[in-house]
């Protein structure tokens, strides 16, 4: 296995800034390069989502992601080697044995990591693997000079794509998944319509998305479900809190902020009802109030789950 390039976090801080604060063009050449970096080092599932969440808050057309000729090879040797996904079909179709030869001019042209590309590429052409991986780890090497490598030039290379794809250049544990909900984030905060509704469905899904994790919203709890809780628990629970279950029952942890019970798992503690683990936060059921404990910040009192959670979403957006 490879070395990965150096520092990708700062390609995340610098795309999240081209994305909040350039035009649209820098915005669609930022998320294109993320994209193809995130496929390259065998992520295809994030680079995927980060496309589709482009295209779901721009409805910008995908050619704007390509573009160049060595750009538009690449998508199409990655696509050849894991399949075509999506949103993919809308790229024009090219043929792959010309794509190879005009590929071979290019690198012809010379330069440290046009040449390091070129012999990883002879070398899995012959079935050297073994000396393809040693020739993308100087690639690698090399790349740690620039901000922003050209990794275009060395995924058009039709044998070493297929080792792109299986992951031969490596990151850390997460750092896939970080970067591209980190610019999911910056996107949605970017495009953000004035008048997106903030119903609770609404509340939620953004606080998802700007969490990275559209699509991760819970189901919601059932009526029944509810009753059942609230005749264990031996209290009737606020209007709002049962608005918030019948829309996602609980909620997944995000760093600081802890997970949210789901109903079947609600308790009663002191006079209140635990909805939270860890312990901390505590629905007062008669006044709807949320009381929050933290060991750092002492305690504060919410006015309900709206508020609560629409705090969480504040410090989301100020995160960005």
């Amino acid at each position: 296995m490879s070395e990965s390039p150096e520092s990708p976090e700062n390609y995340a801080e610098t795309a999240v800034r081209e994305v909040l604060m350039a035009d649209d063009a820098r915005v669609d050449a930022a998320v294109g390069y993320a994209a193809l970096l995130l496929a390259c080092v065998g992520a295809a599932g994030e680079s995927d989502r980060l496309v589709c969440r482009w295209q779901a808050v721009t409805s910008r057309p995908t050619v704007l992601l390509v573009p160049d000729e060595v750009t538009a090879r690449a998508w199409a040797m990655l696509f050849a080697a894991r399949g075509t996904p999506d949103w993919g079909g809308e790229l024009p179709p090219l043929d792959l044995d010309a794509e190879e030869r005009a590929h071979r001019k290019h690198l012809a042209a010379g330069g440290p990591l046009r040449e390091l590309a070129a012999e990883a590429e002879d070398r899995a052409r012959e079935g050297d693997l073994q000396g393809a991986s040693s020739a993308l780890t100087g690639w690698a090497r090399q790349a740690r000079r620039s901000a922003r490598p050209d990794i275009a030039t060395l995924a058009a290379c039709r044998h070493v794509a297929p080792l792109l794809v299986r992951g031969t250049l490596t990151v850390a544990d997460g750092w896939a998944r970080d970067y591209a909900g980190t610019l999911i984030a910056a996107l949605h905060t970017r495009y953000r319509g004035e008048s997106e509704p903030m119903d609770w469905r609404g509340l939620i899904e953004r606080i998802m998305w700007l969490r990275g994790e559209p699509g991760n919203m819970p189901p919601p709890a059932t009526n029944a479900g509810i009753d059942d809780a609230q005749r264990r628990l031996g209290v009737r629970l606020p209007l709002e809190y049962r608005e918030f279950l019948l829309t996602c029952d609980g909620l997944p942890a995000d760093v600081v902020f802890p997970r949210l019970l789901g109903t079947a798992e609600l308790e009663t503690s002191g006079q209140g009802v635990r909805i939270s683990d860890p312990p901390g936060l505590v629905l007062l059921a008669q006044s709807g109030r949320i009381v929050e404990s933290d060991p750092l910040f002492g305690v504060t009192t919410h006015s309900g789950i709206r508020d609560l959670l629409r705090e969480h979403l504040r410090l989301l957006e100020a995160a960005l």
